[in-house]
């Protein structure tokens, strides 16, 4: 891929991240339950990534490195994925979309950030820089800019 494709994937990634909680918050109020609306996303991401491992993936990975998983890893990201879609359907109802994503992915920056500083979760430590703080501030600027009254 070329220099700004993987940008590109990633800034319409998060499109389609916004997209879905709005759909599916509004789904959880259909149905009066974002939990509801939660398993109904997750069913329909299993459907979608099964079709996708019979079109795209052309090995099953080896049984060894199956065994190898440690048991945390196996729950831990979806009990995550679970507790924080689960509360983007609930939330954005009562807060807007806008208010709710933007806060939403502003702990997913600062939690990003910290992790890599410190090498939480066996993540390569990437130092946070004076430019990085800044940054940040100017996320937590915009951020009040976006939902103040």
């Amino acid at each position: 891929m070329t220099y700004l494709a993987l940008p590109l994937l990633a800034f319409i990634s998060g499109i389609a991240i916004a997209a879905q909680a709005v759909l599916n918050a509004q789904l959880g109020q259909v149905l009066k339950n974002p939990i509801y609306a939660t398993a109904v996303a997750f069913f329909s991401s299993l459907i979608f990534i099964s079709l996708a491992i019979v079109v795209l993936v052309r090995r099953l990975p080896e049984a060894e490195a199956v065994r190898s998983v440690p048991v945390y890893l196996w729950f831990s990201g979806g009990i995550l994925s679970a507790f924080g879609i689960a509360c983007f359907y609930w939330l954005i109802p009562k807060m807007g979309a806008g208010p709710m994503v933007s806060i939403g992915l502003t702990g997913q920056l600062i939690f990003a950030v910290l992790a890599s500083h410190f090498g939480w979760l066996q993540l390569p430590v990437v130092s946070i820089t004076g430019d990085k703080a800044l940054g940040v501030c100017a996320l937590l600027i915009g951020v009040y800019l976006i939902n103040r009254p």
